[in-house]
């Protein structure tokens, strides 16, 4: 008979598995590899803003209603590359991609993976983005229908690709130079996946539209296509030992976070309509804050499969706790606050808060300089960076349950996690830059008041020449 001071059983296999734990980077290094890429995606986020800022004023998206399609397609990058580059980078991280032939496999079998989940999710935001947009209303036109969908579907099919190729090129690029490539990847992806994903939206919805008032049916002939296609790609993808799991059981994240990012859709729709300036702040509110969190679920995900020799439902020992407070999640390791449980995921997000801070000034920074909007104001900076935090401190208290829950199911955080966490990070990301906006303009903030005048006048001089084509 067992005394009752024995161990049991669970608790000593967990022990015994958990004793080798993975290398431990310093803060300092995580910082020097996060930061300078965090920089570069957040720039390419600016790039995505300014683009935005001015295709808003566009026929196809004033009359049309593209604009409501956007944050659903941007968020792309965090249901397919974003997921894909985490996918890779703990399987880098694990030795997977050392066998070259196992590491072809794995490449060529996520590059269809993503081409599947990009045709259906594109389809499908567009659909969404159409209920949202005209039901309300009562309104429909098949063929601002048909230029939507197509649309929405070339674009999530091209930039997925592209968007996948860039990501194996860094992980394989990391893998090389020694660097961690969950530091890495993400941010890249996301440097790349709005302004391309956004300036592709445009030019495709504008050359359907071109050939929608010249009633050439070319929105028809590509969804048909696409869609005879697509069986061959799931062929192929369900063929695949690396992908068919995920094509069986992954698309209720993606397409949940299809839906949450298509919320963030209706009101950056609703928001554009009293705050012009809005929609170049946007790309990069949402963006950096599921840069962010993204870093936090990857690298949380990594450290659960070596700290655990990838056993689901097993954790490192006194790190079991699932639903935790949110100081000890942003503060773990300090006593008086945190406690000392969770000092390695804490750690990590609290070196993620701190980079937030100077990334967010240089993104305005540039924003003003590329758009010429003269200079903020300390109070637009304070509001600004207020709904900032506020995001990024939700996102990683929900990464830190929302990984252990799914690791404690049985489900690759991997696969599933990033897609709702980046969603949420435009959900939030949108409302909290709307609310920030309203503030100001009680304020009366100047920098705000400017903004505005100055896109009063552009949309007026956009919409003339528009009357005199």
């Amino acid at each position: 008979m067992l005394s009752q001071d024995a161990d049991s059983p669970i608790a000593t296999i967990s022990e015994q598995i958990c004793v080798k734990k993975a290398k431990t980077e310093s803060c300092w290094t995580i910082m020097l590899q996060v930061f300078p890429t965090f920089i570069i995606a957040g720039l390419g986020m600016v790039a995505a803003g300014v683009v935005l800022n001015q295709v808003q004023y566009w026929p196809v998206f004033t009359e049309v209603g593209v604009i409501i399609m956007v944050p659903a397609l941007l968020g792309l990058k965090g249901n397919l590359e974003m997921t894909l580059a985490s996918r890779l980078s703990t399987a880098c991280n694990l030795g997977k991609l050392d066998c070259k032939e196992n590491a072809v496999s794995m490449i060529l079998g996520n590059l269809v993976l993503v081409q599947c989940q990009g045709i259906v999710v594109g389809f499908l935001a567009s659909l969404v983005g159409m209920a949202m947009g005209w039901l309300p209303d009562g309104k429909f036109d098949i063929d601002h229908a048909l230029l939507l969908c197509a649309s929405a579907v070339v674009t999530a099919s091209i930039a997925s690709f592209t968007l996948g190729v860039v990501m194996v090129g860094v992980i394989l690029l990391a893998k090389r130079f020694k660097c961690n490539p969950d530091n890495v990847a993400t941010p890249i992806a996301a440097s790349l996946g709005d302004v391309t994903t956004l300036g592709l939206l445009a030019w495709i919805a504008n050359l359907l539209y071109i050939h929608m008032l010249e009633d050439r049916h070319t929105a028809l002939i590509i969804i048909v296509v696409y869609f005879l296609v697509l069986p061959f790609l799931f062929y192929l993808s369900y063929k695949n030992e690396h992908t068919c799991l995920v094509l069986c059981t992954g698309w209720t994240p993606v397409l949940t976070a299809m839906l949450i990012s298509s919320g963030g859709g209706l009101i950056l729709d609703k928001a554009v309509e009293h705050f012009k300036g809005i929609a170049v702040f946007s790309p990069v509110m949402n963006g950096a804050g599921g840069n962010l969190v993204a870093i936090q679920a990857s690298r949380m995900t990594t450290y659960l499969n070596k700290a655990t020799n990838s056993l689901f439902g097993i954790f490192p020992p006194e790190e079991d706790d699932i639903c935790i407070l949110p100081c000890s999640a942003l503060c773990g390791g300090y006593s008086s606050c945190g406690g000392t449980n969770n000092i390695h995921n804490a750690s990590i997000a609290r070196v993620l808060l701190l980079i937030l801070f100077p990334g967010h000034i240089v993104f305005i920074a540039a924003i003003c300089f590329l758009e010429s909007l003269g200079t903020p104001t300390p109070l637009f900076f304070l509001f600004y960076l207020v709904a900032a935090l506020s995001q990024v401190a939700v996102l990683l208290y929900l990464c830190q349950i929302l990984v252990y829950w799914m690791w404690s199911k049985g489900t690759d955080p991997d696969n599933a996690a990033i897609p709702y966490l980046t969603a949420i990070g435009d959900l939030l990301g949108t409302a909290f830059l709307a609310l920030s906006f309203l503030c100001l303009n009680y304020a009366g903030d100047d920098f705000l008041q400017g903004i505005e005048n100055d896109s009063s006048v552009e949309n007026v001089t956009v919409v003339m020449q528009g009357d005199a084509f």
